[in-house]
């Protein structure tokens, strides 16, 4: 390789370089004035920046993802749960034969800290788990009353990423369940401020209230013009079960005494059902004993005819005379209609000739 020649600073070729005058240099120094002007001209051709300059600290990240055997309303409604919370990651379904302790391990490898699980038993009872990966607590829910976004049709709309606000019951705050579940729910649902897939807006609103021992889930946008609510969707019940100290499991800190499974639920239709089939099938066997039994004639009561009137005798008349038979209309028309087809016939017949 050729050595390459180096050029020294103070050397003549340094000297002969001349430094380029740009057209602002070359310009006489402008006033105090026009040096405002200029400025407030670039201030109001400035693009102006993102609204949101903050920084990212609340790392909250939902995993939402469910087992397998749902039916395509839950998966509707997973896909507009991870729509509308843009803070989440979703994930493969997990076999029904794993236990719920791996989804602790899968919020780990995905960087998770909370999670959402959609549990499907029977290919119609969806339950839904509420987790604190992987610490705790963790909430079991029965899932009812599902009504996606593509089913409701709602005049309402919201900016997708936007940021929502959270209205509790509140009946959250008079129970300790609640107060826990209510701290539970904020983290889950809650978007982070500054969150780089969300946006700096706040247009819509997540209602919970509690009404029947359940919580209802609702959406709705917030118009711009007097703050009228307008439902978005999707709309949902949630029917606690349990609350578990751990994440998937552990102690039992609080059970529902108003909760009945959905087994209990369709066992108690099916035996109303059969009780109903029931008793007609005995009314049904009383009226054939009834048919069975020797009817009991009863004795005559002889003052039953005291106020029975005879009727008046008609006369009896005998007829000598042989009445008249009946003309039949029907047989003298059909032999009037004989009679003219016949002579039509003759009188053709005879103009042939």
């Amino acid at each position: 390789m050729a050595a390459t020649k180096r050029k020294r600073r103070g050397g003549p070729a340094g000297q002969a370089k001349k430094l380029k005058r740009t057209e602002k240099d070359a310009k006489p120094p402008a006033k105090a004035s026009d040096v405002a002007e200029e400025a407030e001209g670039e201030e109001r051709d400035r693009i102006p920046g993102p609204v949101c300059k903050g920084k990212w600290k609340n790392k909250e990240r939902i995993l939402i993802f469910s087992s397998r055997g749902i039916n395509f309303r839950t998966r509707h409604l997973m896909q507009d749960l991870r729509m509308l919370m843009p803070h989440s990651k979703a994930d493969t379904k997990m076999d029904r034969k794993d236990k719920l302790f791996v989804i602790n391990e899968v919020c780990e490898m995905k960087n998770c800290n909370k999670c959402i699980y959609f549990e499907a038993k029977k290919k119609q009872d969806l339950y839904m788990w509420l987790s604190n990966s992987p610490h705790g607590p963790s909430a079991k829910f029965l899932v009812q009353n599902i009504h996606t976004l593509a089913e409701l049709k709602m005049t309402g709309n919201c900016l997708k990423g936007s940021r929502p606000l959270l209205s509790f019951d509140p009946a959250f705050d008079e129970l300790p369940h609640y107060a826990l579940l209510k701290e539970l729910l904020i983290q889950i649902f809650s978007t982070p401020r500054y969150h780089p897939k969300s946006q700096p807006f706040v247009d819509h609103v997540f209602t919970f209230s509690i009404l029947d021992n359940r919580i209802w889930f609702r959406n709705f946008q917030i118009i711009e013009e007097d703050a009228a609510l307008v439902e978005i969707g999707p709309r949902f019940v949630l029917n606690l079960i349990k609350i578990f100290q751990g994440s998937f499991g552990g102690p039992t800190l609080y059970e529902n005494p108003h909760y009945q499974s959905p087994n209990m639920h369709r066992r108690i239709i099916r035996s109303i059902t059969a009780a109903k089939y029931k008793e007609k099938q005995q009314v049904k066997d009383v009226q054939k004993l009834r048919k069975k039994e020797p009817k009991t004639i009863l004795p005559h009561d002889p003052t039953a005819d005291v106020f029975v009137t005879p009727a008046e005798e008609k006369p009896i008349e005998i007829q000598w005379v042989k009445p008249e038979p009946k003309v039949d209309l029907k047989a003298r028309k059909k032999r009037i209609y004989k009679r003219q087809r016949k002579m039509k016939q003759k009188v053709n017949s005879g103009n042939a000739k």
